[in-house]
């Protein structure tokens, strides 16, 4: 480990550094499953924030790229899920089952509480599971209301938060996961036909290779990050770390230790760029202290001032403000919310922000 005093590496230059591995700053992937796996697990609660989540971290022209997240997603070249804490994330069939298998012990456990509350055993789950596994065979895509009747028919009661739960276990259980939209409707489809013949990993490797993908792709970040974000307890997000050391830098900053990549470069402070980005992006919600992005006065606000939980504006990886977007026609009409007086070139810098959203979804752009 080399400390402050020995090398280049200090706290202003964090940013630079997860703007760069989050690949806001310089995106080298083209297509939206290669940003997936890069991560490993892609917030994705609100859908059409986080398909733009992944049209800001594909390189080249992002024109109509909206279009052509919806088409991977609609093949199922990306999954979305309950997963890591658990919530929405899109992941990769390919790294689905390792990355279930990994995490869903911790997330039963937890929900153990609930499960008990509403009345679920393992012997309504394995009823659900076999009901959802026979209505959904063959590609037979069905919505949330209609996997509903088919448990009610299998005499699972689903009043309430139980369905949401049973739900979320089919999940767990590897029996279900997303299939295509029928229109603006999400469905669910059998996890065996939409990600057949996954590879699978063992614990350790699993461990391990969440690690690797955590630090690589959002570094430089702290250990407390890792276990936030993954739902790990902290002796597994150790373990994991210990497992891929080889491949991690540690570095020292205001007393704190920090991981990222050992291909990782440091840079020097970009020129201004600004993003737009939509609400849960991996960008602040990837890591428990978010100090380096955002002034913490703002996070204690609570949920209408964290920017987490807002649209929020980026000027050189600081947050400066939130915006919104509404659409009329074919515009999109998009509205800044600065929390101080923006410069010229930061105006022109979230401009062309605004711009790149707008071709990203294929519409013309009203901009105040």
């Amino acid at each position: 480990m080399r400390t402050d005093a020995e090398n280049n590496m200090t706290r202003l230059q964090i940013t630079p550094l997860r703007l760069n591995s989050q690949q806001l700053s310089s995106p080298r992937f083209k297509n939206p499953v290669d940003v997936v796996e890069w991560f490993g697990a892609v917030q994705a609660q609100d859908y059409y924030g986080a398909k733009w989540s992944l049209g800001q971290r594909m390189g080249g022209s992002s024109i109509r790229t909206d279009d052509v997240i919806d088409k991977a997603f609609a093949a199922g070249k990306i999954l979305r899920t309950h997963i890591v804490r658990p919530t929405w994330h899109f992941v990769t069939p390919a790294d689905i089952r390792w990355l279930m298998r990994l995490t869903a012990p911790r997330i039963n456990a937890i929900s153990g509480h609930y499960y008990r509350k509403l009345g679920l055993d393992e012997a309504i789950f394995r009823r659900s599971n076999k009901a959802f596994a026979g209505a959904l065979r063959d590609n037979n895509y069905l919505t949330r209301d209609t996997l509903r009747k088919a448990a009610e028919r299998a005499g699972i009661v689903t009043e309430g938060l139980r369905f949401i739960h049973i739900l979320e276990r089919a999940e767990l259980d590897e029996v279900i996961c997303s299939g295509p939209r029928v229109g603006k409707q999400f469905t669910y489809a059998l996890l065996d036909e939409r990600a057949p013949g996954c590879k699978d990993l063992t614990r350790d490797e699993a461990l391990a290779e969440l690690a690797r993908r955590y630090f690589s792709s959002r570094g430089p970040a702290m250990l407390q990050d890792f276990v936030w974000w993954s739902g790990l307890t902290v002796a597994d997000a150790k373990a994991g770390i210990e497992m891929v050391k080889h491949k991690l830098v540690e570095e020292l900053i205001d007393g704190k230790i920090y991981w990222l990549s050992s291909s990782t470069s440091i840079l020097k402070t970009p020129a201004l760029t600004a993003h737009l980005l939509p609400a849960y992006d991996e960008y602040l919600l990837a890591y428990k202290d978010r100090s380096a992005m955002v002034d913490p006065l703002d996070i204690r606000k609570g949920s209408r001032g964290n920017p987490v939980f807002s649209q929020p504006i980026v000027i050189g990886g600081q947050v400066i403000g939130s915006w919104k977007r509404a659409f009329k026609k074919d515009t999109v009409v998009i509205t800044l919310n600065p929390s101080i007086p923006l410069s010229k070139s930061e105006t022109k810098a979230v401009a062309q922000a605004a711009e790149r959203y707008a071709e990203f979804l294929g519409l013309l752009l009203e901009f105040s």
